[in-house]
């Protein structure tokens, strides 16, 4: 499977995050049943990247370098696991000269004005992933009419480069590769000339995802190039387009500092990978809430932990998942094994399908902590987990002295900062919203 990855010039927002955490769980799927090779490429040359590098004054690798450890960093609080091949753009350049210079002697590509260029009219099936006629495809995209291309369709794998700009020595010139070229480059190098799945966003499909094909099939002999294609929706923000133009562009460093990783990413997984997310606050309360019911079961239930991992997952969870990736139906899927163990009167039933809601939940991604630490370590609350079981502290004792007034104002107290208390035979237990 190879994933577009991202291009590391800026701070990872929530909408760089949505496909990193879907294909996490088609990988997780896939790995129960198969043997998985995952690439998730790094584009470490591109025009955004001299941009920011210009306007900061610095290197281009000091970009590059800094967006990636930050992309890093961010997927790994969000609970991504590393893909097992991530190749970066600038480590094969000498593959992409090469897949350029087939590509010419076979008359699918022609060198203009310093320029390489891909001749789309040698390629009859360009526009069949996005099911469009190809001519209503260039219509509707912005593309560069430029003097030295045949057509105005024909798309860049080679471009100049002056001396402040990147580049590399090529028959063609000092230059920098086409941003298409990469990762057809890369996925052949890594995964061979026919790969299974190819995922991104749906703003890949074209030209990008289009362009890949294309260049892929032709320097290839024509073998296909993925067998599937899956794409992911768009995360709008409160029913409207992110962009920075509209000042409206949400970072998932600044979310991480409203709600754990784990809440973001299962707000991510709540609507179907292919559909649009919105985004809004209430989608983090929310996500917060169906995490503390689901940890909340396996707080409240003894012995499953000496037994998740040789439990299987739901039947009806991993069905959902088959179902083209069904995350919300999945999720509602742990949902009802949580509400069946906490009605049980059996205590081995409850602790059969304690166990089984944790490895399910595991496919998703969730549920990795301990129970009593999602509780108490959620540093982004207004009330730190130690500070709740302070003031319970303090009602206990407030109770004992039969002082039911102020043991009734603690109680409100929490309400008020979304935090519910239950009093039961093992003592009080707490939950946020």
């Amino acid at each position: 499977m190879y994933v577009c990855g991202p291009t590391v010039y800026s701070t990872p927002h929530i909408g760089n995050a949505r496909p990193a955490v879907v294909f996490d769980v088609l990988a997780r799927l896939l790995r129960s049943r198969y043997e998985l090779i995952y690439a998730r490429n790094i584009t470490d040359v591109d025009d955004k990247i001299n941009a920011a590098a210009r306007e900061a004054g610095v290197e281009i690798s000091a970009i590059t370098q800094q967006y990636i450890d930050a992309y890093h960093e961010d997927m790994d609080a969000l609970g991504v696991l590393a893909p097992d091949v991530e190749p970066r753009a600038t480590e094969h350049i000498k593959d992409m000269l090469a897949m350029i210079a087939g590509l010419i002697d076979d008359g699918h590509a022609y060198a203009a004005d310093g320029h390489v260029l891909f001749r789309v009219g040698s390629f009859e099936q360009y526009g069949r992933l996005s099911r469009r006629d190809p001519r209503e495809l260039l219509a509707g995209a912005r593309v560069d009419v430029a003097p030295y291309k045949e057509e105005p369709g024909d798309f860049i794998l080679w471009k100049p480069s002056t001396r402040e700009l990147p580049g590399w020595d090529s028959p063609w010139g000092r230059g920098r590769p086409g941003w298409h070229l990469e990762c057809s480059v890369m996925a052949a190098r890594h995964l061979g000339t026919t790969i299974d799945i190819h995922g991104g966003g749906n703003d890949l499909i074209f030209p990008h995802h289009e362009n890949e094909i294309a260049q892929s099939t032709c320097a290839h002999d024509g073998k296909l190039f993925s067998r599937f294609w899956l794409h992911n929706g768009f995360v709008n923000v409160d029913r409207a387009k992110m962009s920075k133009s509209s000042g409206n562009v949400v970072l998932v460093r600044e979310l991480l500092k409203q709600a754990p990783g784990e809440a973001i990413r299962l707000a991510l997984l709540n609507a179907h990978y292919r559909q649009p997310l919105d985004w809004s606050d209430d989608v983090l309360v929310e996500a917060r809430r169906k995490l503390d019911r689901l940890y909340g079961s396996l707080r409240d239930i003894s012995g499953w932990q000496d037994r998740w991992e040789s439990a299987d997952p739901d039947a009806k969870f991993i069905e959902a998942l088959e179902d083209d990736l069904n995350t919300p139906r999945a999720l509602a899927a742990l949902f009802e094994i949580a509400r069946e163990a906490n009605r049980s009167d059996s205590a081995s039933r409850r602790t059969e399908l304690a166990a089984k809601l944790r490895v399910s939940a595991e496919v998703l991604g969730l549920l990795g902590a301990e129970p009593e630490q999602w509780f108490t370590a959620d540093e982004s609350a207004a009330m730190s987990g130690a500070e709740i079981d302070e003031r319970l502290a303090q009602r206990d004792k407030a109770r004992a002295a039969r002082d039911f007034a102020e043991a009734d104002r603690i109680r409100d107290e929490l309400d008020e900062l979304g935090i519910s208390i239950e009093d039961g035979p093992e003592g009080t237990r707490w939950r946020r919203g």
